[in-house]
């Protein structure tokens, strides 16, 4: 008599077919699972890299500003000594052949300067009267016009009240030369992330995303830098940075 075959279900047969395939469509949706989470995992892998282009430049235009002042009693005898003041500082730049259209001057200022009592208090009265004529010179001719800031000094041994700022250097054609760099930057980070990925049995896949950075124009050879950006006028020879941040897909 075979009594095993008596204690066992009528369907366990059916019974073991279920659980094996039950157990084969787990293993199978966990292959696919992993499968899809690793299809994901793939597509979303990515590399930031930061890129950068340096160039020197050389500043084509001057700016260079100064002014004559006097100060006097009554705002009459001010006006007309300063008037006398910038007749000659004209007269001077123009036997310096400095053109008409290169030279702008500002609105005159006048300030009235307070009687100060010898406990610091003001008694209403005007002590005398201060009134400045500020000129501004602009032209591409770097050199020569550095050199006449310098010489424009010796106006002071004249008697004229003389200030000269220092000159300004700036490069006109920032706008294009921008365009150039941050395609070389680009080009550069592109270049990074391959070596990267060299080393990492991956390759470079398409742009996801690019961020460029402020420029930082610095005297030459400075290792100077701003998160707003830097712009140096108090050189001639310059530097130009650009950096761009770029985020590539992995394959």
């Amino acid at each position: 008599m075979n009594t095993t075959k008596a204690l066992l279900p009528p369907k366990f047969p059916q019974l073991l077919t279920g659980l094996a395939l039950l157990s084969l469509s787990l293993v199978v949706s966990t292959a696919i699972a992993a499968k899809a989470l690793l299809e994901v995992k793939s597509s979303n892998d990515v590399l930031i890299v930061t890129g950068s282009a340096k160039r020197p430049i050389t500043s084509d235009y001057i700016i260079w500003g100064l002014s004559v002042s006097s100060q006097q009693p009554t705002a009459q005898a001010a006006y007309q000594d300063l008037q006398s003041q910038t007749e000659r500082v004209q007269a001077y730049l123009q036997g310096k052949n400095v053109p008409k259209e290169a030279i702008s001057m500002g609105a005159m200022e006048t300030y009235a300067i307070p009687e100060i009592t010898e406990n610091g208090q003001e008694t209403g009265r005007t002590m005398a009267y201060r009134l400045t004529q500020r000129f501004e010179i602009g032209a591409d001719d770097v050199e020569r016009y550095a050199k006449l800031s310098q010489e424009a000094t010796e106006l002071i041994n004249e008697g004229i009240n003389l200030t000269v700022e220092p000159p300004q250097y700036l490069y006109t054609e920032l706008a294009p030369l921008r365009i150039e760099m941050v395609a070389e930057a680009t080009k550069d980070a592109k270049a990074r992330a391959e070596a990267i990925a060299s080393n990492t049995n991956s390759k470079v896949g398409p742009v996801r995303s690019a961020q460029t950075g402020v420029f930082q124009i610095t005297s030459r050879n400075s290792t100077d830098v701003s998160d707003m950006g830097m712009y140096d006028t108090s050189s001639v020879e310059k530097d130009i940075t650009a950096v761009v941040s770029i985020t590539f897909s992995m394959k």
